[in-house]
């Protein structure tokens, strides 16, 4: 491949990847075309996209980047994922699909999370961790909380003060 060819793939990947701080680093070499079309479709579907490249032109279009750290020390060619809600909802859906018998050589490789490397064993670890959905839910209940505890520690002696008089009344 000419040194032209090279850079205007660089340019194209750069330009693709552009203000991605968060990507997964996938394989789907030996995929079934069929399988791979329904994959890249469910992806799709969950505002996550998939390129496959070269590792040594990601490696290149990515230099001086966040991303840089997930090529170091590959080879061969990879597929790079990035997108969804955040790096957690990424995960948790990469690691879902490539449990499934229909996209059997789909395997998470590794990543890049705020600039630090994740193995595999990490993205299976980030996985298990709460989306932002839920991390906004826990968060929202944990600042009612406190506010509901007040309202019925308020609200509580008078309604006991009102039944007791109701009671009176009716005697």
């Amino acid at each position: 491949m000419s040194k032209y060819l090279k850079d205007l793939i660089t340019n194209e990947v750069r330009s693709r990847l552009d203000g991605v701080s968060d990507a997964l680093v996938v394989d789907v070499i030996g995929m079934e075309a069929n399988a791979n079309v329904q994959l890249r479709k469910t992806l799709r579907e969950k505002n996550i996209k998939l390129m496959v490249i070269k590792n040594s032109l990601a490696a290149r279009a990515t230099e001086g980047t966040a991303l840089a750290v997930a090529f170091e020390g590959s080879s061969g060619t990879s597929a790079v994922v990035w997108g969804g809600e955040d790096v957690v909802s990424l995960a948790k859906e990469v690691m879902r699909l490539a449990g499934q018998a229909e996209y059997e050589p789909f395997t998470a490789k590794g990543g890049v999370m705020d600039g630090e490397r994740l193995s595999k064993e990490d993205v299976a670890a980030v996985s298990k961790w709460p989306s932002r959905e839920e991390q906004l839910s826990l968060l929202v209940g944990q600042m009612l909380g406190p506010g509901a505890n007040l309202s019925a520690q308020l609200l509580g002696p008078g309604r006991n003060l009102a039944s007791q008089v109701k009671q009176k009344s009716e005697e």
